[in-house]
Protein backbone atom coordinates (compact mmCIF):
# COMPACT_ATOMS: atom_id res chain seq x y z
CA UNK A 1 0.00 0.00 0.00
CA UNK A 2 1.32 3.44 -0.91
CA UNK A 3 2.53 5.61 1.95
CA UNK A 4 0.61 8.86 2.08
CA UNK A 5 2.75 11.95 2.75
CA UNK A 6 0.12 13.16 5.18
CA UNK A 7 0.47 10.11 7.43
CA UNK A 8 2.89 10.11 10.38
CA UNK A 9 5.14 7.70 8.46
CA UNK A 10 5.32 9.89 5.35
CA UNK A 11 7.77 12.74 4.73
CA UNK A 12 7.13 15.98 6.57
CA UNK A 13 9.11 18.25 4.25
CA UNK A 14 10.26 18.56 0.66
CA UNK A 15 13.77 17.51 1.68
CA UNK A 16 12.55 14.22 3.16
CA UNK A 17 10.33 13.58 0.14
CA UNK A 18 13.25 14.24 -2.21
CA UNK A 19 15.48 11.90 -0.23
CA UNK A 20 12.85 9.16 -0.46
CA UNK A 21 12.50 9.72 -4.22
CA UNK A 22 16.29 9.48 -4.62
CA UNK A 23 16.28 6.20 -2.73
CA UNK A 24 13.53 4.89 -4.98
CA UNK A 25 15.58 5.68 -8.10
CA UNK A 26 18.69 4.15 -6.57
CA UNK A 27 16.74 1.03 -5.61
CA UNK A 28 15.41 0.61 -9.14
CA UNK A 29 18.89 0.94 -10.61
CA UNK A 30 20.33 -1.54 -8.10
CA UNK A 31 17.58 -4.08 -8.82
CA UNK A 32 18.37 -3.84 -12.53
CA UNK A 33 22.07 -4.36 -11.82
CA UNK A 34 21.37 -7.37 -9.58
CA UNK A 35 19.16 -8.92 -12.25
CA UNK A 36 21.88 -8.48 -14.86
CA UNK A 37 24.37 -10.16 -12.53
CA UNK A 38 21.98 -13.03 -11.88
CA UNK A 39 21.81 -12.35 -8.14
CA UNK A 40 18.12 -11.40 -8.01
CA UNK A 41 15.22 -12.66 -10.06
CA UNK A 42 11.85 -11.06 -9.32
CA UNK A 43 8.68 -12.32 -10.90
CA UNK A 44 6.69 -10.09 -13.23
CA UNK A 45 3.99 -9.77 -10.59
CA UNK A 46 6.50 -8.57 -8.01
CA UNK A 47 8.07 -6.13 -10.47
CA UNK A 48 4.69 -4.74 -11.39
CA UNK A 49 3.65 -4.34 -7.75
CA UNK A 50 6.87 -2.53 -6.85
CA UNK A 51 6.69 -0.31 -9.94
CA UNK A 52 3.08 0.66 -9.26
CA UNK A 53 3.85 1.38 -5.63
CA UNK A 54 6.79 3.60 -6.54
CA UNK A 55 4.84 5.35 -9.31
CA UNK A 56 2.00 6.21 -6.93
CA UNK A 57 4.47 7.24 -4.23
CA UNK A 58 6.40 9.60 -6.52
CA UNK A 59 3.18 11.02 -7.96
CA UNK A 60 1.88 11.83 -4.48
CA UNK A 61 5.22 13.44 -3.53
CA UNK A 62 5.29 15.44 -6.75
CA UNK A 63 1.83 16.80 -6.07
CA UNK A 64 2.54 17.62 -2.43
CA UNK A 65 6.20 18.66 -2.43
CA UNK A 66 7.15 19.33 -6.09
CA UNK A 67 10.13 16.95 -5.97
CA UNK A 68 12.66 16.30 -8.76
CA UNK A 69 12.06 13.00 -10.53
CA UNK A 70 15.47 12.62 -12.19
CA UNK A 71 18.93 14.14 -12.60
CA UNK A 72 17.75 16.58 -15.27
CA UNK A 73 15.03 17.85 -12.97
CA UNK A 74 17.61 18.36 -10.23
CA UNK A 75 19.82 20.35 -12.58
CA UNK A 76 16.84 22.47 -13.60
CA UNK A 77 15.94 22.99 -9.94
CA UNK A 78 19.47 24.18 -9.20
CA UNK A 79 19.20 26.66 -12.05
CA UNK A 80 15.83 27.82 -10.72
CA UNK A 81 17.29 28.34 -7.24
CA UNK A 82 20.14 30.39 -8.65
CA UNK A 83 17.73 32.42 -10.79
CA UNK A 84 15.48 32.94 -7.76
CA UNK A 85 18.41 34.22 -5.66
CA UNK A 86 19.71 36.54 -8.36
CA UNK A 87 16.20 37.79 -9.09
CA UNK A 88 15.58 38.53 -5.42
CA UNK A 89 18.87 40.42 -5.10
CA UNK A 90 18.11 42.40 -8.26
CA UNK A 91 14.56 43.28 -7.14
CA UNK A 92 15.78 44.29 -3.67
CA UNK A 93 18.45 46.51 -5.23
CA UNK A 94 15.82 47.98 -7.55
CA UNK A 95 13.59 48.87 -4.61
CA UNK A 96 16.54 50.41 -2.75
CA UNK A 97 17.65 52.63 -5.61
CA UNK A 98 14.06 53.53 -6.52
CA UNK A 99 13.58 54.89 -3.02
CA UNK A 100 16.72 56.99 -3.15
CA UNK A 101 16.04 58.19 -6.69
CA UNK A 102 12.90 60.09 -5.69
CA UNK A 103 13.39 60.38 -1.94
CA UNK A 104 14.38 64.03 -1.91
CA UNK A 105 11.28 65.04 -3.89
CA UNK A 106 8.78 63.68 -1.35
CA UNK A 107 7.37 65.18 1.82
CA UNK A 108 7.71 63.44 5.17
CA UNK A 109 4.13 62.14 5.06
CA UNK A 110 4.61 60.59 1.63
CA UNK A 111 7.89 59.05 2.71
CA UNK A 112 6.34 57.37 5.74
CA UNK A 113 3.35 56.19 3.73
CA UNK A 114 5.53 54.72 0.99
CA UNK A 115 7.76 52.92 3.50
CA UNK A 116 4.83 51.41 5.37
CA UNK A 117 3.07 50.40 2.16
CA UNK A 118 6.25 48.88 0.73
CA UNK A 119 6.86 46.72 3.82
CA UNK A 120 3.21 45.70 4.24
CA UNK A 121 2.65 45.23 0.52
CA UNK A 122 5.74 43.08 0.01
CA UNK A 123 4.76 40.86 2.95
CA UNK A 124 1.19 40.57 1.64
CA UNK A 125 2.61 39.73 -1.77
CA UNK A 126 4.74 36.99 -0.21
CA UNK A 127 1.69 35.48 1.52
CA UNK A 128 -0.28 35.58 -1.74
CA UNK A 129 2.53 33.97 -3.76
CA UNK A 130 3.20 31.34 -1.10
CA UNK A 131 -0.44 30.22 -1.17
CA UNK A 132 -0.31 29.69 -4.94
CA UNK A 133 3.29 28.60 -5.62
CA UNK A 134 3.61 24.85 -5.23
CA UNK A 135 7.30 24.80 -6.18
CA UNK A 136 8.28 27.44 -3.62
CA UNK A 137 10.75 29.24 -5.89
CA UNK A 138 8.62 32.34 -6.40
CA UNK A 139 7.64 32.33 -2.73
CA UNK A 140 11.31 32.36 -1.73
CA UNK A 141 11.98 35.22 -4.13
CA UNK A 142 9.06 37.18 -2.67
CA UNK A 143 10.28 36.42 0.88
CA UNK A 144 13.72 37.89 0.22
CA UNK A 145 12.20 41.01 -1.36
CA UNK A 146 9.87 41.38 1.64
CA UNK A 147 12.82 41.15 4.03
CA UNK A 148 14.80 43.74 2.07
CA UNK A 149 11.81 46.11 2.12
CA UNK A 150 11.35 45.58 5.86
CA UNK A 151 15.01 46.29 6.66
CA UNK A 152 14.92 49.39 4.46
CA UNK A 153 11.68 50.46 6.13
CA UNK A 154 13.08 50.33 9.67
CA UNK A 155 16.34 51.97 8.66
CA UNK A 156 14.79 54.88 6.78
CA UNK A 157 12.02 55.53 9.31
CA UNK A 158 14.71 55.91 11.92
CA UNK A 159 16.52 58.34 9.65
CA UNK A 160 13.36 60.37 8.92
CA UNK A 161 12.49 60.84 12.59
CA UNK A 162 16.12 61.16 13.70
CA UNK A 163 15.85 58.20 16.08
CA UNK A 164 19.04 57.27 17.91
CA UNK A 165 20.46 54.04 16.43
CA UNK A 166 19.80 51.04 18.67
CA UNK A 167 20.83 47.40 18.66
CA UNK A 168 17.15 46.52 19.19
CA UNK A 169 16.69 46.91 15.43
CA UNK A 170 18.61 43.64 15.06
CA UNK A 171 15.93 41.87 17.10
CA UNK A 172 13.14 43.17 14.86
CA UNK A 173 15.02 42.24 11.68
CA UNK A 174 15.88 38.81 13.08
CA UNK A 175 12.27 38.09 14.06
CA UNK A 176 11.01 38.99 10.59
CA UNK A 177 13.78 36.99 8.91
CA UNK A 178 12.97 33.92 11.03
CA UNK A 179 9.26 34.30 10.25
CA UNK A 180 9.92 34.36 6.51
CA UNK A 181 12.58 31.64 6.67
CA UNK A 182 10.30 29.14 8.40
CA UNK A 183 7.31 30.11 6.27
CA UNK A 184 9.22 29.72 2.99
CA UNK A 185 11.73 27.02 4.10
CA UNK A 186 14.55 29.35 3.06
CA UNK A 187 18.02 28.82 4.52
CA UNK A 188 19.35 32.14 3.21
CA UNK A 189 16.86 34.11 5.28
CA UNK A 190 17.51 31.83 8.24
CA UNK A 191 21.16 32.79 7.93
CA UNK A 192 20.18 36.48 7.77
CA UNK A 193 18.12 36.11 10.93
CA UNK A 194 20.96 34.32 12.69
CA UNK A 195 23.42 37.05 11.71
CA UNK A 196 21.06 39.68 13.12
CA UNK A 197 20.72 37.77 16.39
CA UNK A 198 24.48 37.29 16.61
CA UNK A 199 24.95 41.04 16.16
CA UNK A 200 22.39 41.79 18.88
CA UNK A 201 23.86 39.35 21.41
CA UNK A 202 27.41 40.54 20.65
CA UNK A 203 26.33 44.18 21.03
CA UNK A 204 24.66 43.42 24.36
CA UNK A 205 27.75 41.57 25.53
CA UNK A 206 29.84 44.59 24.58
CA UNK A 207 27.61 47.01 26.47
CA UNK A 208 28.00 44.90 29.61
CA UNK A 209 31.74 45.65 29.47
CA UNK A 210 31.02 49.37 29.12
CA UNK A 211 31.54 49.97 25.40
CA UNK A 212 29.07 51.67 23.06
CA UNK A 213 27.07 49.02 21.21
CA UNK A 214 28.23 50.09 17.73
CA UNK A 215 31.80 49.16 18.71
CA UNK A 216 30.99 45.55 19.63
CA UNK A 217 33.12 44.25 16.73
CA UNK A 218 36.27 45.67 18.30
CA UNK A 219 36.30 42.83 20.86
CA UNK A 220 36.03 39.40 19.21
CA UNK A 221 35.13 37.78 22.51
CA UNK A 222 31.73 39.52 22.34
CA UNK A 223 30.66 36.84 19.85
CA UNK A 224 31.29 33.85 22.12
CA UNK A 225 27.91 33.84 23.96
CA UNK A 226 26.02 34.02 20.67
CA UNK A 227 28.02 31.08 19.29
CA UNK A 228 27.18 28.89 22.28
CA UNK A 229 23.46 29.75 22.04
CA UNK A 230 23.42 29.01 18.32
CA UNK A 231 25.05 25.61 18.69
CA UNK A 232 22.58 24.60 21.39
CA UNK A 233 19.52 25.85 19.49
CA UNK A 234 18.97 22.75 17.25
CA UNK A 235 19.15 20.47 20.27
CA UNK A 236 16.61 22.52 22.22
CA UNK A 237 14.20 23.19 19.36
CA UNK A 238 13.46 20.26 17.07
CA UNK A 239 13.11 20.89 13.33
CA UNK A 240 11.17 17.89 11.99
CA UNK A 241 9.83 19.85 9.01
CA UNK A 242 13.12 21.64 8.29
CA UNK A 243 15.88 19.02 8.29
CA UNK A 244 18.40 21.41 6.69
CA UNK A 245 18.03 24.12 9.32
CA UNK A 246 20.02 22.52 12.20
CA UNK A 247 23.10 22.41 9.96
CA UNK A 248 22.77 26.16 9.34
CA UNK A 249 22.65 26.81 13.08
CA UNK A 250 25.66 24.60 13.83
CA UNK A 251 27.86 25.83 10.99
CA UNK A 252 27.07 29.46 11.82
CA UNK A 253 27.81 28.75 15.48
CA UNK A 254 31.22 27.26 14.65
CA UNK A 255 32.09 30.22 12.45
CA UNK A 256 30.89 32.68 15.09
CA UNK A 257 33.04 30.95 17.71
CA UNK A 258 36.25 30.11 15.89
CA UNK A 259 36.72 33.10 13.58
CA UNK A 260 37.14 35.35 16.66
CA UNK A 261 39.42 32.68 18.17
CA UNK A 262 41.59 32.77 15.03
CA UNK A 263 41.67 36.58 15.18
CA UNK A 264 42.73 36.55 18.84
CA UNK A 265 45.29 33.80 18.19
CA UNK A 266 47.04 36.27 15.88
CA UNK A 267 46.16 39.67 17.41
CA UNK A 268 45.86 39.24 21.16
CA UNK A 269 45.67 42.99 21.82
CA UNK A 270 41.93 42.92 21.06
CA UNK A 271 41.15 40.60 23.98
CA UNK A 272 39.47 41.48 27.26
CA UNK A 273 41.91 39.26 29.16
CA UNK A 274 44.34 41.13 31.44
CA UNK A 275 47.41 39.26 30.22
CA UNK A 276 50.28 40.04 27.94
CA UNK A 277 49.74 39.92 24.18
CA UNK A 278 51.90 36.82 23.67
CA UNK A 279 50.20 34.93 26.49
CA UNK A 280 46.75 35.71 25.06
CA UNK A 281 47.76 34.59 21.57
CA UNK A 282 49.21 31.33 22.88
CA UNK A 283 46.08 30.72 24.95
CA UNK A 284 43.78 31.19 21.95
CA UNK A 285 46.03 29.09 19.73
CA UNK A 286 45.62 26.21 22.17
CA UNK A 287 41.87 26.83 22.47
CA UNK A 288 41.54 27.04 18.69
CA UNK A 289 43.31 23.76 17.97
CA UNK A 290 41.62 21.98 20.87
CA UNK A 291 38.19 23.39 20.03
CA UNK A 292 38.28 22.55 16.32
CA UNK A 293 39.53 19.05 17.16
CA UNK A 294 36.65 18.65 19.61
CA UNK A 295 34.22 19.84 16.93
CA UNK A 296 35.57 17.24 14.50
CA UNK A 297 35.26 14.51 17.13
CA UNK A 298 31.69 15.56 17.99
CA UNK A 299 30.75 15.65 14.32
CA UNK A 300 32.05 12.12 13.83
CA UNK A 301 30.30 10.88 16.95
CA UNK A 302 26.95 12.44 16.01
CA UNK A 303 27.39 11.80 12.26
CA UNK A 304 27.22 15.54 11.50
CA UNK A 305 29.19 15.84 8.31
CA UNK A 306 28.72 19.61 8.19
CA UNK A 307 30.31 19.94 11.63
CA UNK A 308 33.24 17.72 10.61
CA UNK A 309 33.84 19.67 7.40
CA UNK A 310 33.59 23.04 9.13
CA UNK A 311 35.86 21.93 11.97
CA UNK A 312 38.48 20.62 9.56
CA UNK A 313 38.37 23.82 7.52
CA UNK A 314 38.78 26.04 10.58
CA UNK A 315 41.58 23.84 11.93
CA UNK A 316 43.46 24.16 8.63
CA UNK A 317 42.93 27.93 8.47
CA UNK A 318 44.24 28.36 12.01
CA UNK A 319 47.21 26.06 11.38
CA UNK A 320 48.20 27.77 8.13
CA UNK A 321 47.94 31.26 9.62
CA UNK A 322 50.23 30.18 12.44
CA UNK A 323 52.63 28.59 9.96
CA UNK A 324 53.05 31.98 8.32
CA UNK A 325 53.39 33.62 11.70
CA UNK A 326 55.96 31.14 12.99
CA UNK A 327 58.12 30.26 10.00
CA UNK A 328 57.65 32.69 7.08
CA UNK A 329 60.57 34.87 8.16
CA UNK A 330 62.64 32.10 9.75
CA UNK A 331 62.62 29.51 6.94
CA UNK A 332 63.87 29.58 3.37
CA UNK A 333 60.87 29.91 1.11
CA UNK A 334 61.42 26.53 -0.57
CA UNK A 335 61.49 24.83 2.83
CA UNK A 336 58.42 26.72 4.01
CA UNK A 337 56.32 25.63 1.04
CA UNK A 338 57.70 22.09 1.36
CA UNK A 339 56.38 22.00 4.93
CA UNK A 340 53.01 23.29 3.69
CA UNK A 341 52.90 20.59 1.04
CA UNK A 342 53.80 17.83 3.48
CA UNK A 343 51.18 19.13 5.90
CA UNK A 344 48.58 18.98 3.13
CA UNK A 345 49.53 15.36 2.45
CA UNK A 346 49.21 14.58 6.15
CA UNK A 347 45.75 16.14 6.18
CA UNK A 348 44.73 14.03 3.19
CA UNK A 349 45.74 10.88 5.07
CA UNK A 350 43.90 11.98 8.22
CA UNK A 351 40.78 13.04 6.32
CA UNK A 352 40.76 9.75 4.43
CA UNK A 353 40.72 7.91 7.73
CA UNK A 354 37.97 10.19 9.03
CA UNK A 355 35.92 9.50 5.94
CA UNK A 356 36.33 5.77 6.57
CA UNK A 357 35.16 6.21 10.16
CA UNK A 358 32.12 8.19 9.02
CA UNK A 359 31.22 5.61 6.40
CA UNK A 360 31.60 2.80 8.93
CA UNK A 361 29.27 4.60 11.35
CA UNK A 362 26.68 5.20 8.65
CA UNK A 363 26.79 1.61 7.46
CA UNK A 364 26.71 0.09 10.92
CA UNK A 365 23.22 -0.88 12.23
Amino acid sequence: MTTNPQTPHGPRSRVEAQQRADRVRAFEQEVQALERDGVLNLTETQKRAVAEHHRALLASYAGEFDIDHDVRSKQMSLGMRIASLLGALALAASVFFLFYQFWGLLSTGWRVAILVLAAAGSFAGFCWVRARDGSGYFAKLAAMVAFACFVLDIQMLGSIFNITPSDKAFVVWAAFAFLLAYAADLRLLLGAGIVCMVAFVAARTGTISGMYWLHFGERPENFFPAALLLFAAPSVFAHPRYPDFPAVYRVTALLTLFIPVIVLANWGRFSYLPFGRSAIEILYQVLGFAGTTAAIWLGIRRQWRHVVNTGVTLFIVLLYTKFFDWWWEAMPKYLFFLVLGLTAILFLVVLRRLRGVLQARVESP
